[in-house]
């Protein structure tokens, strides 16, 4: 039986997410497999590897999302799933926006950007 959980998500960009997970300090692998309990593996887009023995994987959706593909009660063991999930969300949020602000025509804009 799989202890693996698939949650859907609103990212989008499998760039600025791999840039987002590394600027949080995590190893990111692409085409790789995930770690669950025991010898469990499934494959994934985008992983992140996490510290212990489960990671967190992105598999990428027809319609252009990705969804996040883990076994949540093992990487809960170790990690605060929630704060985890929080930070790589208001990471991304952080790189989609400074991205925006370097599309052409707004390259002189001041942008000041607040995190909470």
């Amino acid at each position: 039986m799989s202890h693996f959980s698939t949650l859907r998500s609103k990212i989008t960009d499998a760039e600025l997410l791999k840039s987002s997970l590394r600027d949080l300090g995590f190893t990111v692998e692409t085409n790789a497999e995930v770690r669950g309990m025991g010898c469990q593996r499934v494959h994934a887009d985008i992983v992140a590897v996490l510290d212990g023995s489960y990671d967190i994987g992105w598999i990428h959706n027809e319609d252009g999302t990705f969804s996040i593909v883990a076994d949540l009660w093992g990487v809960a063991r170790k990690h605060n799933l929630a704060e985890l999930m929080t930070s790589v969300n208001q990471k991304y949020a952080v790189q989609q926006t400074l991205n925006q602000v370097k599309r052409p025509g707004l390259q002189n804009a001041n942008v000041q950007v607040m995190v909470r």
